[in-house]
């Protein structure tokens, strides 16, 4: 017997992977660099399946249909290059090489181009949900060889998470990187998503004085909304749990967050895009400052302040909350979809907005209710440029202005630090501004560098120098425009 996949890299995810692939009725074949771990999955978690093992990557080579399909779920850089070279001369010509991890994009468009010369097919898929969407159903995003995905699509949707209609969450993303580019904008989104979560408990707890149950009660409360999503949900659970002493056990977690660079990957795309990717730019920022530790604490005796307690209907105050959160939430997906709107057009990838949604709808740690409106928003408008154009997130974000507008106000003037909530609605004011100061930018520019502006009494495209000083000439500066 044959099999129909084989997967190199027996951790948590691979584990759970070819696992889910087996309850589909697939057969696959399992490798790992440290062989040992093969017998152990084998005798374990394996047992009693039709999973098979192999030793070496000849033994997984050769126990493979043809076109031979390969999923490798290794570390990301340097490894996933040392494994495609281990692979390739025992490879022949069509097979299919998968990277299933979180791999930078402008590398996965590398492996597409250099395998391609080889004759071999690459697959970059973006896999979200964690070792429990791996398991029982993962969104995926694969992007690659087009030509690979009629192989990979039975698999691939078998074992995905499907929505309520029984919609898998995976579908062909785009040529080259365009999966990988998906899973990064994902987890950029995700960035975002947690850091806002965050702010609104810290505005709970130190704002509002708040105990863990009650906060608890908040959130809980919140599932039944808009918000409801994977993330409010794990809060919630997250704020209930409690330490053997009886007592909160998120409070006695240290308060310094880690990162894997996919959110760092998003802001750098976004800068050298051009694209005004704020809350998720701010969201990477909150944990490099939150890295501070030692830092902060002996800032913190510099620059003593006593959070005071919010006046007013805490009922009143927990539903501002809510609507800040929810706003902000729209920001940040509108955000990251203006992204993958500029790489589709820079890069030619075409990109299905919609179907971007739907990838995300289950499976995944940003899934949430309101990706069904997104889905929706660019069903009914597929050319949609931002997504607060579409009337239901243009209605909420209208019902949220107010609110949203006191929360934040009310940070800052307590000194509670709000990154996020607030970065999100200074760019909603700014992308919904007809004029900006950049008027003056540009006169500063020009008056210190030549740079030239354009003026609104002359077409676009045209550029003017003035000699400010009366000293400086009319030679003018090269025009760089982001």
């Amino acid at each position: 017997m044959k099999g129909d996949i084989g997967v190199i890299g027996l951790a948590v995810m691979g584990q759970n992977l070819i696992l889910n692939m087996n309850d589909k009725g697939f057969t696959v074949v399992a490798y790992n660099r440290t062989v040992e771990k093969v017998d152990e999955f084998l005798n374990n978690a394996a047992k009693n399946t039709r999973i098979i093992g192999a030793y070496s990557l000849q033994e997984l080579v050769d126990n493979l249909k043809k076109p031979r399909k390969i999923m490798m779920m290794v570390r990301a850089g340097q490894a996933v290059d040392d494994l495609i070279a281990q692979l390739i001369p025992y490879l022949d010509e069509g097979d299919i090489l998968i990277d299933g991890g979180n791999a930078n994009y402008p590398d996965t468009n590398r492996r597409c181009e250099e395998l391609a010369a080889r004759g071999l097919r690459f697959i970059g898929a973006g896999v979200s949900g964690g070792e429990e969407g791996a398991r029982h159903g993962p969104s995926i995003m694969p992007g690659g060889h087009a030509s690979a995905w009629e192989y990979m699509k039975p698999i691939f949707q078998a074992i995905a998470a499907k929505t309520p209609d029984g919609e898998p969450c995976c579908d062909w993303v785009g040529d080259n990187g365009a999966g990988h580019f998906v899973k990064m904008v994902h987890n950029g989104i995700e960035y975002g998503d947690m850091q806002l979560i965050c702010e609104a408990y810290q505005f709970m707890k130190d704002g509002l004085g708040m105990n863990y149950d009650e906060m608890h009660e908040a959130f809980k409360s919140w599932k039944n909304t808009e918000l409801n999503s994977y993330l409010i949900d794990i809060t919630t659970d997250i704020l209930a749990f409690k330490d053997e002493d009886g007592k909160p056990l998120v409070e006695k977690i240290l308060d310094t967050a880690g990162q894997k660079g996919t959110g760092k990957w998003t802001g750098i795309n976004a800068l050298d895009m051009g694209v005004p990717l704020t809350l998720i730019s701010e969201a990477v920022f909150a944990r490099c400052v939150s890295s501070f530790k030692a830092q902060r604490v002996a800032a913190a005796q510099w620059y003593p302040h006593q959070v005071e307690k919010v006046s007013g209907s805490r009922e009143q105050w927990l539903e501002a909350l809510r609507l800040s959160l929810l706003a902000s939430k729209i920001i940040s997906y509108a955000q990251g979809f203006m992204l993958m709107m500029q790489a589709s057009q820079n890069f030619n990838w075409h990109l299905n907005y919609g179907n971007t949604a739907l990838l995300w709808r289950e499976g995944c740690i940003i899934r949430s209710v309101f990706l069904g409106n997104i889905r929706d928003a660019y069903e009914k408008n597929p050319e949609l440029v931002w997504l607060g154009q579409d009337d239901y997130f243009r209605d909420i974000l209208h019902n949220a202005l107010p609110q949203w507008r006191k929360v934040v106000a009310k940070s800052i003037e307590l000194g509670i630090p709000m990154p996020c909530m607030a970065a999100a609605i200074t760019f909603l004011d700014s992308y919904t501004s007809a004029h900006l100061p950049a008027n003056l930018l540009q006169a500063q520019r020009d008056y210190f560098g030549a740079h030239t502006y354009e003026r609104i009494d002359a077409p676009r495209g045209q550029f003017f120098h003035t000699n400010w000083t009366g000293m400086g000439g009319d030679t003018a500066s090269s025009t760089y425009d982001v």
